[in-house]
């Protein structure tokens, strides 16, 4: 069981971590193979870049071509629905 000093680190410790993190940056974990976090390293190693820098660019690039895909295939999705010449026709009050 904790007691008082113990409760009192812990609120220090999260405290500090909270005002190290510059505003508007969130924390986070992420779990990948060994393999990966090597290349990662030596990528850094070899450019000056953080690792952090590197896992966050990457992200964003993977989101944002997600994100696009997505919007594509609702485009497709809602352009599916087809109009004959007649109907065309009527839509925009063309006359022969």
């Amino acid at each position: 069981m904790h007691g008082p000093v113990e409760k009192k680190a812990a609120a220090g410790a999260r405290a500090a971590r909270s005002k190290a993190r510059p505003p508007g940056q969130a924390a986070g974990v992420v779990r990948i193979p060994v393999a990966l976090d090597e290349r990662l390293t030596r990528l850094a190693a070899k450019t000056g870049r953080s690792k952090t820098y590197y896992a966050r660019k990457a992200l964003e690039t993977f989101l944002e071509d997600t994100e696009d895909y997505l919007l594509a295939v609702a485009s497709h999705e809602s352009s599916k629905k087809t109009l004959s010449l007649e109907e065309l026709r009527k839509k925009f009050k063309f006359q022969d």
